[in-house]
């Protein structure tokens, strides 16, 4: 099957989610299986939530969203036009999914099978519906795709490499595990905000989706930010109070308590906003509900952190003060060619 012909399935597939958001699901008729798929999507939409108590409609839809106004003809040539596919050898890639927000390791997916390979899925327990879901729309747009994709519940058997995701802890078995097989590992890594108090209130409420979108579980989710010393909080809280309604979902006002009390009990001192909390920590993971932060001197001193702690990192969002960082409100909206850990998926797939 051929690389095009595989895109093609891809633009399919990106037309099919563009008719679904959470305000309204407009169906047109000119998408491929309609017949078949469309209602049957508005009813897994409705379930999900069931499935994983994270996965609210509005969290849900807006991954949706997110891959329907990326899976477009100009997005996959512009991604695909940096790589020579001429050398790939077809192989069987395992993937190990995780399952913190939706559709997480579609990415994943979409690589590997756009490279020239097929791919053996072990979903994530949280995110079990999705992908399989979309894979055999992909079939019914072409039947050969049904060569190229396997999804498996038992042992990873029969694979050529490996791509699996996981905590620190899981890292070290999937190393121990796969150590004969080329692979890319994934562990647990953060995001981080550099502030230097210049930054308007739009810019702040933009960081706030950084920071609140699919309730901070990602690791492309803001959980720490660098402001310099005597920074005044006021404005930043002040901009992220659109963003108070997370407080009402259930699973995030426990998490809220829990955090905020063992803080407390701990006498740690808080910035508190009533559905975030703010505490001064090096470290770069901030249980969920909460976001760290951490004093510093100078920018450079923050670009030297940021260099030697790289490993830690996945995002750093700024307004320009931090080479290659991203805009404000955009973490979780990254292109086909911005890949997780840094580490360029499609490069790995062609030279294996």
């Amino acid at each position: 099957m051929l690389q095009i012909e595989k895109k093609k399935c891809f633009i399919e597939l990106g037309k099919f989610l563009s008719q679904f958001s959470l305000d309204n699901n407009s169906k047109n008729d000119a998408v491929l299986h309609n017949d078949l798929f469309f209602s049957q999507f508005i009813e897994l939409l409705d379930l999900s939530q069931s499935h994983n108590g994270w996965f609210t409609p509005e969290q849900v839809y807006f991954a949706v969203n997110s891959w329907a106004n990326t899976l477009t003809e100009e997005n996959l040539n512009n991604w695909l036009s940096r790589y020579n596919f001429d050398t790939v050898q077809p192989k069987t890639i395992g993937l190990i999914l995780a399952g913190n927000i939706p559709l997480v390791g579609f990415h994943d997916f979409l690589s590997v099978l756009i490279s020239g390979h097929s791919v053996l899925v072990k979903t994530s327990s949280n995110d079990q519906k999705l992908l399989p879901f979309l894979a055999n729309y992909l079939i019914a747009v072409n039947h050969e795709m049904e060569n190229f994709i396997t999804f498996t519940d038992g042992k990873m058997e029969n694979f050529d490499a490996i791509i699996a995701t996981g905590s620190n802890n899981t890292a070290r078995y999937f190393e121990y595990y796969f150590k004969d097989k080329p692979s890319i590992i994934r562990k647990n890594r953060n995001s981080v905000a550099v502030l230097n108090g210049t930054e308007s209130k739009e810019d702040l409420e933009q960081l706030g989706e950084d920071i609140f979108r699919y309730f901070g579980l990602g690791c492309r989710n803001v959980s720490k930010l660098f402001v310099p010393k005597e920074y005044d909080f006021q404005n930043f809280f002040q901009a992220i109070f659109k963003y108070g309604d997370v407080i009402y979902y259930e699973k995030y006002a426990n998490n809220y308590d829990y955090n905020k009390a063992v803080f407390l009990m701990s006498n740690f001192k808080l910035l508190d906003n009533e559905f975030l909390t703010l505490k001064e920590d090096s470290s770069y993971a901030s249980p969920i509900s909460s976001v760290f932060y951490e004093h510093y001197e100078t920018i450079e001193d923050i670009k030297n952190q940021l260099e030697n702690d790289a490993e830690q990192i996945q995002c750093v969002v700024s307004k320009d003060l931090i080479q290659n960082s991203i805009p404000f409100g955009k973490t979780q909206k990254p292109e086909l060619w911005n890949y997780a850990d840094n580490v360029d998926t499609i490069d790995f797939l062609l030279k294996i």
